[in-house]
């Protein structure tokens, strides 16, 4: 690469203020530089400052940023462009990565960042993955094809680059869990914890305990520290499942976590710093929940920094073949079977169906097939079959117990009111065993005390 103060770096944007920053920040880096307040200037300036590199803004007035770069396609097809965009142009920014663009940033912008990717820019790109496995390994256990996934793939991709907090819609089945996962495994913070928590699984009376953590001594039965889900996951990406389900004590509190980015257990009288992403799922309609009360406009913001929408199965269904034939293979090897594949009339029976219970559905039905089937094909038979007694996964005698186990010692303590003594002899349990039993399910006595 030349020597720095040999390279002319144009800068495009119509905020002077924000120009002017870039400006102050590049040429302490010892880079030449060309400014321009609009893509129209810029379109002017081109032939006279002949730059090595374009940085300009997406939103403008007048001529934008995708445009601008249209007409640098024109005039000098090798000269490299980075977009800036804020987080509401992210799908404007996937375009324009596929039809050329090197790079985007999102605003407001981290000098390091900038001055990495124009390093990297007027070196070629070196620091893009030559390998098109690796490239594509943060995604690699979400199966599609369709047009509507890999455009929200892109935005998640671009989004994971970001610290920004993410929520994910979607029906129940379309695999939120999974995209999350894969969003942490693009980040920065990949090498760091990835907890995921269903909110809506775990009683009330848990979930502050479970995310917060408690300090020993806190109450009686606390015999040790538990730093909870928020802290083990400091680093990195905490999930937040139904987060629509939480009830409005635990919002408070969350949203204290993510306005001063501190967690304090229960029981201690000091705040803790944390450094966690959180990207949270839900299938109902939060805007909805806000309008009518039952959830915090303040936390709804902080969460829906970036939003993406999960499309049902039946929106994509060119990937249902795609979709059964992988969990085929999987679950056919698992069980030590030899099914080579769908008899055609079965994979149409499967991609004309209804879906209202989207992937999961989808493969319950392709594992059922396979604990039926005796040939090395899957007919349309035995998916009529399966389909027609497709019923919601039964828990396991375990979950079950642990559910009922839970639940019990709750109504325990709030039918006395958090008294320890009273609830151990309601249970016929000596107090010692009942104290041990509250602590292996996390739960906290002080809680149902009368405030």
């Amino acid at each position: 690469m030349a020597i720095k103060s040999q390279i002319t770096i144009m800068l495009v944007d119509d905020d002077e203020d924000f120009l002017n920053l870039l400006d102050m920040r590049l040429k302490a880096a010892r880079y030449q530089t060309c400014l321009a307040n609009s893509g129209e200037e810029a379109v002017a300036k081109l032939r006279a400052h002949r730059p090595n590199l374009v940085v300009t803004d997406l939103r403008m007035a007048g001529m934008d940023g995708i445009h601008l770069f249209a007409k640098i396609r024109e005039e000098n097809p090798l000269l490299p462009v980075i977009i800036m965009t804020a987080h509401g142009s992210i799908p404007e920014a996937v375009e324009a990565t596929r039809n050329g663009v090197f790079s985007f940033l999102t605003k407001p912008l981290n000098g390091r960042d900038l001055l990495r990717e124009i390093d990297s820019a007027l070196q070629g790109g070196a620091h893009e993955p030559q390998d098109q496995n690796d490239f594509e390994a943060w995604r690699q256990d979400i199966v599609s094809q369709s047009r509507i996934m890999e455009d929200l793939l892109g935005q998640a991709k671009l989004v994971a680059a970001t610290k920004s907090n993410i929520l994910i819609q979607g029906q129940s089945g379309t695999g939120k869990e999974l995209l999350a996962r894969a969003i942490h495994k693009a980040s920065p913070r990949s090498k760091k914890p990835f907890i995921a928590i269903n909110c809506g699984a775990i009683p009330e009376a848990l979930l502050e305990s479970e995310l917060f953590g408690h300090v020993k001594g806190s109450f009686t039965g606390a015999v040790r520290n538990n730093k909870g889900l928020i802290k083990a996951a400091d680093g990195g990406t905490l999930f937040l499942d139904e987060i629509g389900d939480t009830p409005p004590s635990f919002q408070v509190k969350l949203l204290r976590v993510l306005q001063e980015r501190v967690v304090r257990a229960v029981g201690d009288s000091s705040d803790s710093r944390v450094d966690v992403r959180i990207i949270s799922a839900t299938n109902r309609d939060l805007e909805e929940m806000v309008a009518a009360n039952e959830f915090r406009e303040d936390l709804y913001y902080r969460l829906n920094v970036v939003l993406l929408q999960l499309p049902p199965l039946s929106d994509r269904r060119e990937d249902i073949p795609v979709l059964a034939r992988y969990f085929l293979q999987k679950l056919a090897q698992q069980a030590g079977k030899h099914i080579n594949g769908f008899a055609l009339e079965a994979l149409e029976l499967l991609t004309n169906a209804p879906w209202p219970g989207n992937i999961r559905q989808l493969y319950n039905i392709v594992e059922h097939s396979v604990a039926l089937s005796t040939g090395s094909l899957i007919s349309a038979d035995l998916i009529q079959l399966t389909m027609r007694h497709d019923l919601p996964k039964t828990p396991s005698f375990n979950e079950a117990r642990q559910r009922f186990e839970q639940e019990y010692l709750i109504n325990l303590l709030q039918l006395t009111e958090g008294n320890v003594s009273r609830a151990a002899s309601l249970a016929q349990r000596n107090r010692t065993d009942f104290y041990k039993i509250l602590q292996r399910n996390h739960i906290i006595p002080a809680l149902f005390k009368p405030s």
